[in-house]
Formats: C-alpha cells, structure tokens, sequence
C-alpha cells in the first residue's frame, strides 16, 4: 500500500501535535473570545521549525519535501479554532512561498529567515474591497519615483493584518495592462503612509486577525520588489495553488476530526431507550461521510503528490494538470467539508448549537472554504477552462 508519510514526517507530525494539543488546544476559548492570539506563537511554531519545514535550508527552512507541510496541516484542526492554524498558514504556507521563490539573498535574510523563525508577522496583501476571487481587478497601484516606488490603495480580507510587520503585497504597476500589470512587493508595516483601517469583525475563525489596510504614497526602495516587474500575477497564480492545496488537506482533516468526535457523542447519548449511535437512519448517514472524507484525502494525496514531485522533485514550474486538479481539490473539499460539518450538528441535536461543543465552531469556521483562496464559483470557472469547454 502507497504510504506517502516516511517515518521523518512522522516524527515531525508528532511535534507539532504536541505543540498543538499543549500550547494552543488549552487556549482555543480565549483566544477566540478576545479574537485574537498572541504573537509569541509564530515565535513558538518557528522555535519548533514548524514554519519552515518545507523550505530549503539555505532559506532558514529544514530542507523538507510538501509533505511536511501536509502533516502539519493535518494537526492544527486540533486546536479547536481555525483562525489559529489560518494565521499560522498564512505565514508559512500563503505569504512566504513567493519570497523563496523570487527573493533575493538581501531579501532572504531581511524578510524570509525572520519570518520562518516566527519574529517577522507577515500578511498576504492581494483582496481588495472591490476585487476578490477577481485579482485582475486589483486597483491599489505602484508607480516608480526616482529608484523608489510610490504605493497606494487599499486591501481587505488580510490575515495577520493588523500586527503583520510586513506585507507581501500586489499591486498594480502598468494599470493598462490589466492582470499584465501587476507586481508583487514586500512593505514594511511601519512604512509612513501605511496603516490598519479596521479589523473586520468575522461570523467564524475569530482567533485570527483579519483587516482592512489603507496605503496613502507608501514610499519603499526599489530593492523591495519581488521578481520581475509586470509579472505578479503570474507569480501569484503559481502562489495560490500552495494556499489552495494546503486549505484542502487541513479541511479534509477537520472533517475527519469532526466525524470522530461526533461518532464519540453519538455512543454517550441515548435518546428513546438507546444511544442515538445505533439508529440506523444516522449510521448510514454517518457511513457516507466517511465515505466521503476517505474519497476527498485519496484525491488530495494524489494532487499533493504531483505537486511534490513538480515542485521539490523536479523543481519546475507546475503543470496545466496539476492545477487543475489543485482547483477541483478545493471545490471537492470545500463541499465535503460543509456537508460533514452540518451533518454532524445536527447530529448533536440542540447541543450541536451551543459553543459548548466544538462542532459549533468547527461549523461556523468551515464556511471559509468556499470562499477564501478563490470561490468555488472561480474554481469551476478555472477548471472549465482547464478542460477547454
């Protein structure tokens, strides 16, 4: 039987459980009441190098393969609250990949290294008030002054945002070009001009800060431009299969841990004479979801091995197919991923609707899916292109 896992993933898996279960689980209630989570663990998952297991060495990583990044994944649903395992994401998996891929070595040390080692916050900045899933139609521009460019313009969605201390940030640097014009930028946070609008106020993974930011005539050097100029949405396309991917194999975990759990409650509670477990109605119902959840990791493994192999095995760019089978990975789970969570609600009865139970929040937190990294409307538009209909 193909096991993907070697016995260095494992090993890795097991610390960042022990991390999740004795450094994070504890204080899912908190952190979610206050809407936030203390800094000091990205500094705690860096110390770890739960950050930067997938990186090159020579980049502050550990020289790991994507499977790595696969089993942490697989383990942060058990903190009990998303917007922990989003915050931590997004700085190792969504707003650092770009930089390993196009930084330079001034770049690696002042902005990377840092980040990987949990001291540098960072964000991802490309969501716009009026340009979501829709990143051609980003607005924020950037234009040349003498050998600094001058941005300015808005972004929202950003996680990490209000505390970030730098942003990986896209903007618009030939606006007549469209999705042709755009490039990717590091911005220092304590940059003049650059400032925390508000911090939205989300229906669920409320541990994980989320913000508006304004950028009036950010003045930065040159030197913090990343890449070539124009091709940001090139580089960001390649970025947005990693954010994908990983959300896809943390769902799919999620689901899983949601199932169990309920299989759990369904075995202590007993309604009409004998625990509700033993209904048949709900076995089956039950059945299908795992069902469900075994077809959804066997697709996701499949994809993360072809972009393992792509990209840490061959090193090249990834294939037309390997997207595609990324975009219907999130599209697949995204659905799986709902379905289980209300399943398994309603499962609970009245107490699958009290905050008492961890499938209230897993419910609440699973609706981002479908929504962040691109809608599964834009999924299927991809797609359809992909198969040339």
């Amino acid at each position: 039987m193909w096991q993907p896992f070697r016995e260095e993933h494992e090993q890795f898996r097991a610390t960042v459980r022990r991390f999740v279960e004795k450094e994070l689980t504890p204080f899912a209630e908190e952190w979610e009441e206050s809407g936030c989570f203390p800094d000091e663990v990205f500094r705690r998952a860096g110390e770890l190098g739960i950050l930067g297991a997938h990186f090159p060495e020579e980049h502050g990583g550990s020289g790991g393969d994507y499977w790595f990044s696969v089993a942490k994944s697989e383990e942060f649903p058990r903190a009990r609250s998303a917007g922990v395992g989003m915050g931590l994401l997004v700085q190792s998996d969504m707003a650092t990949p770009v930089i390993s891929d196009l930084g330079t070595p001034e770049q690696i040390e002042e902005f990377l290294k840092p980040a990987l080692r949990g001291e540098r916050i960072v964000s991802l900045g490309v969501s716009e008030p009026g340009a979501g899933s829709d990143v051609a139609g980003i607005r924020t521009v950037a234009r040349k002054d003498g050998d600094d460019y001058l941005i300015s313009g808005q972004k929202t969605f950003i996680t990490n945002g209000s505390r970030a201390s730098f942003i990986t940030l896209l903007a618009k640097t030939n606006p007549e070009a469209g999705a042709h014009g755009c490039s990717f930028f590091l911005v220092p946070t304590d940059t003049k001009g650059f400032s925390v609008s508000k911090k939205l106020k989300k229906i669920g993974n409320k541990s994980s800060d989320t913000a508006e930011l304004f950028l009036d005539s950010v003045r930065i050097p040159r030197r913090y431009l990343l890449g070539e100029e124009n091709m940001g949405f090139m580089y960001l396309m390649q970025n947005f299969q990693t954010e994908r991917l990983i959300a896809a194999t943390t769902a799919v975990a999620g689901s899983q841990l949601a199932l169990d759990e309920a299989i759990q409650y369904g075995r202590d509670r007993s309604a009409f004479g004998k625990p509700i477990l033993k209904r048949e109605v709900w076995q089956h119902r039950l059945v299908d979801l795992q069902i469900k959840i075994e077809a959804a990791r066997a697709f996701c493994y499949r994809t993360v091995d072809r972009y393992n192999h792509e990209r840490y095995v061959n090193k090249e760019p990834l294939s037309m197919e390997t997207v595609k089978l990324i975009s219907m990975a999130k599209v697949l789970v995204g659905e799986m991923n709902s379905e289980v969570m209300d399943e398994c609600l309603q499962f609970h009865g009245g107490w699958g609707y009290i905050e008492d139970y961890n499938i209230a929040r897993a419910w609440r937190d699973a609706r981002l899916l479908r929504i962040g990294g691109g809608t599964t409307e834009t999924m299927r538009y991809y797609i359809a292109k992909l198969m040339g209909l």
